[in-house]
């Protein structure tokens, strides 16, 4: 009897572990199959810009001046306008990024109704259309301080009331201000709370402790959240439309006051707003080559900042 009991015991074990290890490799083999699709798709649209663009990108694309309606020439002014566009958008953001990220994590109680109307704010930012940023800019920074700054300082003459880089810079920063809390908030929660307390117990302040501990342990996460919002921010086209972008500009930007031309930009008026769309259609593949690379490159340098700091830790 006992045997038979036995016997019929393994025989359960053996199908729930046969169902069990049958369920094991079908969500294994879905998801190598999630990875393999999403790496082929990578691939092919990384292949097909490539092969379109690569005929038309040269030296003389990337350091000329657009000419011919802009169906010759290069796209230097959009080089140039998008690298300041995101050197600006950078000043303005990660400080206010991190510092808020740093309010969050080390100085705001569980429970705090501010701490939650915060992240509230930060979650909502998150998911707002970029659009939604475009006319905020154009009323707020144009129309309300920029209106404001001629009426105060230039006896009403339009000079920062219109369209400029800087209005572009700081509406972008916006949009981007949330990857940046979120990302170094993270960072900042993989540095152990043993060490947090250990710098207190040795007689350090709060702020000693987070500058000496907290930001050093955390840097290379911070670093790469930021590469990150930037690489987002270096390709988004819609805040800008009415914030400052400009259809050609024939001299580069010498002031925030002044318009410019943008990467994104460039290459939604050329499949656009261009007559022969044909015609233009190897300048708009070798444009996003370009902006391509700028933001694979902002990446690359993300993840080498960040694994040398963690060699250097080590």
């Amino acid at each position: 009897m006992d045997t038979i009991e036995n016997t019929e015991e393994n025989s359960f074990f053996s199908s729930n572990k046969k169902n069990s290890d049958l369920k094991g490799s079908l969500i294994v083999g879905s998801t190598l199959a999630s990875v393999i699709i999403i790496i082929a798709v990578l691939f092919l649209i990384i292949g097909i810009i490539v092969y379109n663009g690569w005929q038309t990108f040269s030296w003389e694309f990337v350091s000329a001046f657009p000419t011919d309606g802009m169906t010759k020439g290069g796209i230097f002014p959009a080089i140039i306008g998008t690298f300041i566009l995101v050197i600006v958008m950078s000043i303005a953001a990660v400080p206010f990024g991190t510092i808020t990220a740093i309010y969050l994590t080390e100085y705001a109680k569980e429970n705090s109704i501010f701490a939650a109307a915060v992240r509230f704010s930060v979650r909502t930012l998150a998911v707002v259309p970029s659009i939604i940023f475009g006319l905020f800019g154009l009323g707020f920074f144009i129309q309300f301080i920029g209106s404001g700054m001629d009426t105060a300082f230039n006896a009403g003459e339009l000079h920062w009331g219109q369209p400029n880089i800087l209005w572009a810079s700081l509406t972008m920063a916006l949009l981007t201000l949330p990857v940046v809390i979120v990302s170094v908030e993270e960072a900042l929660k993989t540095v152990p709370r043993e060490l947090r307390e250990a710098s207190l117990a040795l007689g350090a302040t709060k702020w000693q402790t987070i500058k000496k501990v907290v930001l050093p342990g955390s840097v290379s996460g911070i670093m790469t959240g930021t590469i990150l919002a930037v690489s987002r921010g270096a390709g988004e086209v819609a805040p800008i439309l009415f914030t400052g972008a400009a259809y050609y500009l024939a001299t580069l930007p010498k002031s925030v006051s002044d318009q410019f031309m943008n990467l994104g930009y460039h290459i939604y008026i050329m499949s656009t707003q261009s007559s022969d769309v044909e015609k233009t259609m190897p300048i708009q593949f070798a444009t996003t080559l370009v902006l391509l690379i700028l933001t694979i490159s902002l990446n690359i340098i993300a993840v080498i900042i960040r694994s040398r700091i963690r060699s250097k830790k080590l």
